[in-house]
């Protein structure tokens, strides 16, 4: 593995991008928001676990597809751009078709989590990402082989990330919990993270980068 001042800057730079403010916790705080702190909890699973997939695509020189092939990057890009906003209308629709709003915590969460991971496969600026900042930290002299390095590095990428958006799903289940539970309620914040991801998707449809 590479030597401990590479290290150290892998993790400093890996601190900067997990906390800092982006799509992914955009994503878990709308979710959050929409359906709960549970629902939360399993999108940033879903998050992970997508996150892991890519890692691994990165690993094996799949992601790099991306790089060299802009139609497939952008065609990819404008799918997850439209799943986000079809995801948005959805809860928005759901919570204003619904008197009260029914209480299916298990069915939501596991909705959020296989949302999320599609969600994260379909996002290739996470493959992109993957495949530009790692090789920066590999070392070809070290034991491991490169791929199995990649891996690493990639898992603690992708774990620091996670943290990130626990945090935002802990500070977003609290904040509707003080605010108290009613169905106008639950309905505002249904309406309010549709419409997060709704801007969201927009967004990333319209990032020229």
């Amino acid at each position: 593995m590479p030597d401990w001042d590479l290290l150290f800057a892998f993790v400093a730079a890996t601190a900067v991008f997990a906390y800092m403010p982006g799509p992914a916790i955009l994503y878990a705080a709308a979710q959050t928001m929409s359906r709960g702190r549970r629902a939360g909890f399993m999108a940033t699973l879903g998050l992970h676990v997508g996150g892991l997939i890519h890692v691994a695509a990165a690993a094996f020189g799949l992601s790099v597809v991306f790089k060299f092939v802009p139609e497939v990057f952008m065609a990819v890009k404008l799918v997850g751009a439209a799943y986000l906003i079809w995801l948005g209308i959805a809860m928005i629709r759901q919570s204003m078709a619904t008197g009260a709003l029914p209480d299916l915590k298990v069915k939501t969460a596991r909705r959020a989590f296989l949302e999320s991971v599609l969600v994260e496969i379909l996002n290739p600026k996470t493959a992109i990402f993957f495949i530009a900042f790692l090789p920066q930290f590999a070392d070809p002299a070290a034991t491991f082989p490169i791929w199995i390095q990649l891996l690493i590095l990639g898992a603690v990428v992708n774990v620091m990330f996670t943290s990130a958006d626990v945090l935002v799903v802990l500070f977003a289940g609290a904040v509707i919990g003080k605010l108290g539970r009613s169905g106008r309620l639950e309905k505002i914040t249904r309406v309010a993270g549709g419409s997060l991801l709704i801007g969201l998707g927009g967004k990333l449809a319209l990032d020229r980068t």
